[in-house]
């Protein structure tokens, strides 16, 4: 575990509200997964957490944060949420929709706030590690400590991810 040199914009706002968070550093190894992140992060990929923003049939946007080990199911997505149905965003969409790029994107510091369900799971552990914002970079803290910052709702949301 290397500690940050540089601070994000989600440090920051984690420091400003006086959160208590880790933060983690991946930045030149080459690593392209969350997986892959957990693996160089020596982490459990169950506690790495992916944001994925999605767009519901009533035309809003929604977060979901889910294990980098799962996949989002669209329809628990959906219905968690009260739509018809969701899609993924796409990633063109994704800088001017939320300010961040496909890779860094986190639940925290987005331009407006979405409504945002984490995948129950993550009440399995004291602490979770989702993206500070930028790729390379994690932070890591509790759900209570999160709810300072974040409001979100714990939900059965994934399924297990299936390789091709």
């Amino acid at each position: 575990m290397k500690k940050n040199a540089e601070k994000t914009n989600v440090m920051r706002i984690l420091e400003q509200k006086k959160i208590s968070y880790t933060s983690h550093c991946y930045v030149d190894t080459g690593v392209i997964s969350g997986v892959d992140v957990a693996i160089v992060l020596n982490q459990d990929p169950s506690q790495v957490f992916k944001t994925l923003v999605t767009n519901g049939s009533s035309d809003n946007n929604y977060v979901f944060l889910v294990p980098v080990l799962k996949e989002l199911d669209l329809k628990k997505a959906a219905k968690s949420v009260g739509e018809k149905n969701i899609s993924m965003l796409k990633s063109k969409d994704l800088l001017p929709l939320t300010g961040y790029i496909h890779g860094g994107c986190s639940p925290i510091g987005m331009k407006k706030q979405f409504r945002t369900v984490m995948d129950a799971s993550a009440k399995n552990f004291d602490t979770i590690i989702f993206s500070g914002g930028k790729i390379g970079y994690q932070v890591e803290t509790s759900l209570e400590e999160l709810r300072r910052v974040l409001r979100f709702e714990l939900e059965d949301i994934t399924k297990e991810h299936i390789n091709p």
